[in-house]
């Protein structure tokens, strides 16, 4: 069933690529039967397992790569534990939704609904892989769909953002690539059972450099400063339904990454400099809410608004400690509905109004009330206000951190307070104030493919936010056995 959820969506691009190019409305009608059913199986996955060991679930070996090749056994294997299964079913989520906000796509929808449930599968894979090598494989899947959606379907500088996009990928992923074979070489296997359950000791370098060479490409997804200048640049020339994913899912690859392969395998380094991740955490935090607040650009002011997010996961993992690495893995899942609801309603926007200037938009609330509202909803999230999905993932990594770093705890929580402040500036700036008389004309975002995923993504935050045991009790488990080897 796990491979089934993984695979289906390149299942789905291939049926795709077979499709008659004259016909525009096939391939919209594929995506959203493929990422359905995909999403269907994650959920059956998530509520199908008995979560409280901690143990994975789903589990399938199977021979890929073996034989004479110098002496290499690399084998098919995934499964899904409380850390990743959250993730899988995110994924689907937001790529289900995301084909819904591309409803109305019409510049070759073939291939830009092929290469996007491609990146699915790449996703999906990245999130289930338990061999090292296989884990890369995936990885690297995502770069190919990722540059060809910005290129062809952005707008402004697309090539040019695309082209950053991937470099900084292919930089992070060359120096993962020399941290994940020296780690496979030097314990004489890929099988992240295997490295667990072995530990891991220096090798042909030592288990420090291992870790960090390991953490470069994870440090680039996340992001953390100063390698996060890729994602402002990608996400304001992206389409709409592309932002959604890069903000709600990709970035989670880079917080996934250092749970499962830098905390789970190395915890001790983790432990030794968790304070260096705990202050890079709240350097993420407090600057990029400071370059929030210098904004002019809509889509750019939430692009940097999730490099801040973002470091609320890395200082939740820094603490390695059972509340912040379960906070860690809520915050990554609430950003996905948080940040994935602001860039399809600045998509909304956009497509009305065809400028992201905030300057521009003046009084839109007067003729986008639904958008206006959801927004603001959306901003309250970011803000951490109770009962929403971002109050419970900030208190608990605030809580699981304070013991370990008091003093950098009490400077991060600066951070709730500019996030409120650049919110809620930008929505009295966009939504409040006379209506500009250029907007006299002006729809709400009232079709059913932009009501449906706006309604589906509000209602995962405050699901989380009024009941977060949906999540704790399936995270909390798995989090448990990475604190125990301490």
């Amino acid at each position: 069933m796990l491979t089934a959820t993984i695979f289906l969506p390149a299942v789905g691009a291939l049926v795709i690529a077979l499709l008659p190019r004259e016909n525009k409305s096939l391939p919209r009608l594929v995506a959203t039967a493929f990422t359905l059913a995909a999403f269907v199986l994650s959920v059956v996955l998530l509520v199908g397992a008995e979560w409280d060991g901690g143990e994975f679930h789903f589990l399938q070996r199977a021979d890929w790569l073996t034989g004479d090749i110098a002496n290499l056994n690399l084998p098919y294997l995934v499964a899904v534990d409380g850390i990743s299964a959250p993730l899988v079913a995110l994924t689907t989520f937001l790529t289900l939704l995301s084909v819904l906000i591309s409803w109305d796509i019409d510049l070759r929808p073939k291939e830009y609904f092929a290469w996007m449930l491609v990146l699915e599968t790449g996703v999906l894979g990245v999130f289930c892989a338990l061999d090292l090598v296989l884990f890369f494989l995936f990885w690297e899947v995502e770069l190919v769909p990722m540059y060809l959606l910005i290129s062809i379907w952005g707008t402004g500088r697309k090539e040019y953002s695309a082209f950053k996009f991937v470099i900084y990928t292919i930089a992070g992923s060359a120096l993962m690539l020399v941290g994940l074979l020296a780690l496979g070489f030097s314990a004489g296997t890929f099988d992240w059972f295997e490295l667990r359950e072995r530990g891991i000791a220096d090798g042909i370098i030592p288990a420090t450099a291992m870790f960090f060479l390991i953490m470069a490409a994870f440090a680039v997804k996340l992001p953390v400063v100063p390698f996060h200048t890729w994602l402002p640049d990608a996400h304001t020339d992206a389409p709409t339904a592309v932002s959604v994913l890069l903000a709600g899912v990709l970035l989670k690859m880079g917080g996934y990454g250092i749970i499962r392969f830098g905390a789970a395998l190395f915890p001790d380094v983790v432990h030794r400099y968790g304070l260096l991740l705990a202050v890079l955490a709240a350097i993420n935090v407090l600057y990029g809410a400071l370059l929030v607040l210098q904004q002019r650009d809509l889509k750019r002011l939430v692009a940097y608004s999730s490099v801040s997010q973002m470091g609320y996961v890395l200082l939740g993992i820094a603490a390695m400690g059972e509340i912040g690495i379960t906070g860690a893995t809520v915050q990554m899942v609430s950003h996905g509905f948080i940040s994935g609801l602001l860039f399809a309603l600045v998509g909304f926007v956009y497509a009305r109004t065809h400028t992201r200037q905030i300057a521009d938009m003046e009084g839109l609330g007067r003729r986008m009330p639904l958008v206006a509202v959801v927004f603001t909803l959306a901003a309250f999230g970011t803000a951490g206000l109770p009962a929403l999905s971002g109050f419970v993932s900030e208190l608990l990594v605030f809580l699981g951190a304070f013991g370990r770093f008091q003093w950098v705890v009490t400077v991060t929580v600066f951070g709730v307070v500019l996030s409120a402040a650049y919110m809620l500036w930008t929505v009295k700036r966009v939504f409040h104030g006379p209506l500009m008389p250029q907007w006299s004309g002006l729809t709400d975002a009232t079709r059913w493919w932009e009501v449906v995923p706006m309604a589906a993504m509000v209602a995962a935050i405050l699901v989380v936010g009024i009941y977060p045991r949906v999540l704790t009790e399936v995270i909390e488990p798995s989090v448990r056995p990475i604190v125990e080897r301490l």
